[in-house]
């Protein structure tokens, strides 16, 4: 059997080396810094951050495949008291519960949500103008995107419906995510994967190693992009300020606000898993979708003012404080007309497969690189052995 080359030590690329290396295949990995992981690199030092505020979905298909393999790992979820202290802008003011329209459409189907239509358009005759408007903010916690309500009716109301859903869909992995990287970085080796880091690959070497097998690029879009001088890998994205902090405790503090009068929303994560900070001290994560014309100070600016409202003195009792933009790699957005299906396709011929949060693979946010990762790696394996024709399509009960 020919190896599998695969580009990128992140969630796509450790699920497409494993799928494959279950199946008996060699498998390299090559990763271009020192470290594994991508964007789903956890911090070192005192405070566990992540790259963004990151959640597993119950009901998502990474978590089963995950736990299967016994790569889960303990997770938690937000304790019943903390859930009490989740907090709504309204208006300009904090609320304790949301306008009763949110929570009217949140219940609606997301296959009643028309995939032409734009979600402002479809909500507001649903639930009035307002209503729509402040679901989509509070859509955008799954979103990272400035404008929610233009996109895809269908995208953002299923997106709405695991955001809102009770009990909570959101579940954490204990320590933060590099634990699963670890966890799936070790299965890999148990099955013969070779992992090379600080294995930067360009143009050349690319095609020369597909010309020896399959090659799976598990990568951001714009990477893969120019490193296969590919001007059709594009597809729209978030833009987005982040704001991490640790925060001396204070009683009475906010487990997370949900922004609905503009797309933002802050979360305390040590609320869930304390052993993310010191001990005294709290981690909180924020992100605030900004426009295209719009400064990351545009951001910074109204998380801080959010940080006003739900925690006093939060400036006083700082101890450290991270402030990032991220553009353009916060996972896919679906315009009105489109789907997953229309995104850039997995199978991109001569033995190259895509993998990651942006191409054509069903879930939300990092639940894409799973399923695109198995789908590369199973039809890599079939370029490989002739059990499947490469353009196999999607069939997420392989899983």
């Amino acid at each position: 059997m020919q190896r599998i080359h695969v580009i990128g030590g992140g969630l796509a690329g450790f699920t497409a080396a494993i799928t494959a290396a279950e199946s008996g295949a060699p498998v390299t990995i090559h990763e271009a810094h020192h470290t594994l992981g991508g964007r789903a690199r956890t911090a070192e030092g005192p405070y566990r951050t992540n790259d963004g505020p990151h959640a597993l979905y119950r009901h998502g298909p990474h978590r089963a495949w995950l736990h299967r393999r016994n790569l889960l790992g303990p997770t938690v979820t937000v304790p019943p008291l903390e859930a009490t202290r989740l907090r709504f802008r309204h208006h300009g003011t904090l609320r304790r519960t949301p306008p009763l329209a949110v929570l009217r459409l949140s219940r609606r189907d997301a296959a009643h949500a028309p995939v032409d239509a734009d979600f402002r358009t479809w909500a507001t005759a649903q639930t009035g103008e307002e209503g729509a408007r402040a679901a989509a903010h509070y859509a955008a916690v799954a979103l990272y995107h400035h404008d929610p309500g233009s996109l895809s009716a269908a995208f953002v109301q299923e997106r709405l419906r695991r955001a809102a859903a009770l009990p909570p869909e959101a579940r954490y992995p204990v320590g933060g995510w590099d634990r699963i990287v670890d966890r799936m970085a070790s299965r890999a080796w148990n099955l013969g994967v070779r992992i090379e880091t600080a294995s930067r690959i360009d143009t050349a070497r690319l095609h020369s190693l597909a010309r020896t097998g399959p090659v799976v690029v598990a990568t951001s879009l714009d990477a893969a992009r120019s490193l296969l001088g590919d001007p059709t890998l594009t597809w729209p994205s978030g833009r987005t300020a982040l704001i991490d902090l640790a925060v001396r405790r204070r009683r009475g503090d906010a487990f997370a606000v949900s922004d609905l009068d503009a797309p933002g929303w802050i979360e305390r994560f040590t609320a869930q898993d304390r052993t993310l900070a010191p001990a005294g001290l709290q981690l909180v994560q924020g992100q605030f979708p900004v426009g295209p014309d719009e400064s990351r100070a545009t951001g910074t600016a109204r998380a801080e003012h959010l940080l006003d409202l739900a925690f006093p003195g939060w400036r006083e009792r700082t101890e450290w404080r991270r402030d990032a933009l991220a553009s353009g790699r916060t996972g896919a957005v679906d315009h009105p007309g489109t789907t997953w299906r229309d995104r850039p396709a997995i199978d991109r011929g001569d033995g190259i497969y895509l993998a990651g949060d942006q191409v054509a693979a069903p879930g939300l946010l990092s639940e894409v690189s799973f399923t695109s990762g198995i789908e590369a790696a199973l039809l890599a394996l079939g370029a490989t052995t002739d059990r499947t024709a490469p353009g196999t399509p999607l069939d997420l009960k392989r899983t």
